[in-house]
């Protein structure tokens, strides 16, 4: 029987983002036959994060996905839904809003900004500015990325390997200072939690670093892009039946729901979904072939062959969102659809 260090992570009640929060929980047990099931529920005190008044303040955790730590020796990642004392998901719990769908496929593309001293890394500082945006996206060499980014997003892709984060790639993005980093899942809320405990390790790996994290979508002004948070999705249906007629009602739901949609996508997003850099307007929907100047990007896989089947990209969403409130409004207007072609 070994010291079992369990890192409990769940998101608190702030607007209009949430933090993530975390505590240690110290559980016996074998290290090498440890499961999601030998994590206990687990309370907290929810009138410090708010999410409890302080006369009512119990709230508690629920373990939803579990991952190795590799910082730590004998340790787990424990991703958690907060839920109320009666065993009901509590009022900020997004996750428990989303349908279990295990033929939901879901990758989301994380864009941030690594910061210190006020400003991107890599930048002059002040009210100076790098040269323009244009060598920087996948970009190599010291002027381009520097030396302390690619250290801190090297190290972070490897604890989430070692920790079962599906990751599926990393690049420099296209402001300097900016990366990005992409998760794939299959299952409705897999990506959405995978993201959730990648952000986490990213933004503890950088306290050594003496560096933050800043997941705004649009942090300063000017000539830069802003960072985003691509949505692709596919359904069973999508996948292997699809069809025009199918996918021309699903453009026209979500035309229909654009501010809904909008509303779950990430604060100040009208900073960032302007019409330029690579976005469409915040007031508009569009869907196109390759467009990436579209709220929906269609591949050219998808309409090969006039199959209209495969995967879509909804690039509305911002760096900040939440996946889980993202995840759960794509789908339920996929579903909403489906529901007449089944």
């Amino acid at each position: 029987m070994a010291k079992i260090k369990l890192e409990y992570i769940w998101l608190d009640g702030y607007e209009p983002v949430a933090n993530l929060r975390s505590k240690t929980k110290i559980e016996d047990g074998d290290v090498d036959s440890f499961t999601l099931e030998d994590c206990p529920m687990w309370g907290f005190d929810g009138s410090s994060t708010q999410q409890a008044e302080g006369g009512s303040s119990d709230c508690m955790l629920k373990p939803v996905a579990l991952y190795p730590d590799a910082t730590r020796k004998n340790a787990f990642l424990v991703m958690s839904e907060v839920m109320m004392p009666d065993g009901t998901p509590h009022p900020s719990n997004a996750r428990a809003t989303i349908s279990d769908d295990e033929g939901f496929w879901v990758g989301l593309e994380q864009e941030y900004f690594l910061y210190q001293d006020g400003c991107p890394l890599g930048w002059p500082g002040g009210n100076d500015f790098p040269p323009p945006q244009g060598p920087y996206y996948t970009g190599i060499g010291y002027k381009n990325v520097g030396d302390i980014a690619r250290s801190i997003v090297e190290e972070h892709l490897d604890l989430c390997i070692a920790a079962g984060i599906n990751h599926e790639g990393i690049n420099a993005e296209v402001a300097k200072g900016q990366w990005e980093f992409q998760i794939f899942g299959k299952g409705s809320k897999k990506a959405a939690d995978q993201v959730h405990v990648a952000r986490y390790i990213l933004i503890r790996l950088c306290e050594k670093y003496g560096v933050d994290v800043e997941f705004h979508c649009k942090p300063f002004r000017g000539d830069w892009n802003g960072s985003g948070m691509h949505c692709n999705f596919s359904s069973t249906y999508m996948r292997e039946t699809g069809g025009k007629d199918y996918f021309l009602k699903l453009m026209d739901k979500f035309e229909e729901y654009k501010d809904e949609h909008i509303a779950v996508y990430g604060p100040d997003n009208d900073m960032r979904l302007t019409g330029l850099h690579e976005t469409q307007s915040i007031d508009m929907f569009s869907w196109g072939v390759a467009d990436r100047g579209a709220s929906i990007r269609v591949p050219h896989s998808f309409v090969k062959d006039d199959a209209y089947k495969g995967y879509l990209e909804d690039r509305r969403p911002n760096s900040q969102g939440d996946p889980y409130k993202i995840v759960s409004r794509v789908l339920q207007t996929v579903e909403e659809v489906e529901a007449a072609f089944k």
